[in-house]
């Protein structure tokens, strides 16, 4: 098993290299030239209409609309994370990848910030706003400080670190909100917006305690903590979390619930408290329960199976390994969701596919939101195989009583 998946990851890193880590993305719509060309398709709701048509198709006609292929930081985050591991396992073909992705986020900064901070390669609408390409925003700063902590940890860069405390400032000074005594977060998708986003507040509260660590400064730890008690607080009965609080955010889907278990068990970490873990528990017992099938495929949402979607497949196969001390059962079901991507996702050319919907199969490669979570994910279950003892062929007991079927 490990050598096969070796020889795949090592396939997967020669085909994002072949294409200098840059892809298209599922919402890079608005950076068609064609936008500049036909005003009248530049407002909100052509801008809706335009994304969610791209994103849809089941054919790529991205050049038809002159969209051209980026690298995203957020995908360098990725694969920054992915190359350190494998550079740990000496699993590699000598290249220093890790000094490549780094020296790339410090290209693609938000400009005109004064903190180390990063946004996506691409503008985007929301119901209600324009976010500008590249403007910083929480989640994709949070991801790229959390792959510029771990370079330091195993590298010992120093920028790195001062990258990840800047980071640090901007969500502490520019996006850290309260109001009265309880309630607190974090501004996504822009500074003074003030959504109530648990995954938002839980990935910003992991990374201002991981620097926290770093820096034994309380003006990280406690707006961190105060953040994470109020989105722990939203837990649901059953252990899971709506993706936000607004009437039309009210879904509870695969990878959002993973990043909310990840940081939990982070913050539990780094900030070194117990406080978490009953909801981490929950959350991990409603995740298990809620989004697998027994033959490995992964649900998108909770309550129906599809799409069935690459970011999701890999977010499950990264929480299920961080949390396999609380479920014995969660290194072998990884592996069955592994083995289903193969079997269904897998280009023998070296890339993942986009979804796997109920009646066909959408093959475009996208690198962000695809290949870049994929070869994270491939990294962290190959570590997996490398530390943990082999397990038996069939699922555990209690790993079949927790996976519902769809």
């Amino acid at each position: 098993m490990n050598n096969d998946i070796r020889s795949i990851v090592l396939k997967h890193l020669a085909y994002c290299r072949a294409n200098e880590w840059a892809g298209i993305d599922p919402y890079d719509a608005l950076n068609s030239k064609l936008l500049a060309k036909l005003p009248f398709l530049d407002s909100r709701l052509p801008r809706l209409a335009f994304t969610q048509a791209l994103k849809r198709s089941p054919i790529n006609i991205r050049r038809l609309l002159l969209i051209g292929k980026t690298q995203n930081p957020k995908a360098l985050a990725c694969f920054l994370s992915g190359s350190l591991k494998l550079a740990s396992l000496h699993t590699s073909d000598g290249e220093d990848y890790a000094a490549y992705m780094i020296e790339r986020l410090v290209a693609l900064r938000s400009k005109d910030v004064p903190y180390w901070c990063w946004g996506y390669s691409f503008p985007w609408q929301t119901r209600t706003m324009l976010v500008p390409k590249f403007s910083p925003n929480l989640v994709c700063t949070s991801f790229v400080a959390g792959a510029l902590l771990d370079a330091y940890e195993q590298r010992r860069d120093s920028r790195c670190l001062t990258m990840a405390v800047s980071a640090a400032e901007y969500i502490v000074n520019d996006l850290y909100w309260t109001e009265g005594k309880s309630c607190a977060g974090f501004a996504y998708p822009l500074p003074g917006w003030r959504q109530r986003i648990p995954n938002a507040n839980f990935l910003a509260a992991a990374l201002l305690s991981r620097v926290y660590q770093h820096t034994g400064d309380r003006k990280y730890l406690d707006p961190a903590l105060t953040a994470a008690r109020y989105s722990a607080a939203q837990q649901r009965a059953d252990g899971g979390w709506d993706y936000g609080e607004a009437p039309s955010q009210r879904w509870i889907d695969n990878f959002h619930t993973g990043y909310n278990l990840c940081a939990l068990r982070d913050i539990g970490r780094h900030a070194e408290t117990t406080e978490f873990e009953a909801s981490l528990q929950r959350g991990l017992d409603f995740y298990r329960a809620n989004f697998f099938r027994e033959d490995g495929a992964v649900k998108y949402f909770h309550d129906r199976t599809y799409p069935i979607d690459p970011h999701c497949v890999s977010q499950s196969i990264i929480t299920l390994l961080a949390l396999r001390d609380l479920e014995p059962g969660n290194v072998q079901l990884a592996h069955s969701v592994f083995q289903w991507a193969m079997a269904n996702l897998w280009d023998e050319r070296g890339f993942f596919y986009y979804r796997r919907l109920r009646f066909f199969t959408i093959r475009t490669s996208y690198m962000r939101w695809t290949q870049a979570w994929m070869f994270l994910a491939l990294a962290t279950i190959l570590e997996s195989t490398s530390t943990d003892p082999p397990e038996s062929p069939h699922r555990t007991a209690s790993a079949n009583a927790s996976a519902k079927v769809s």
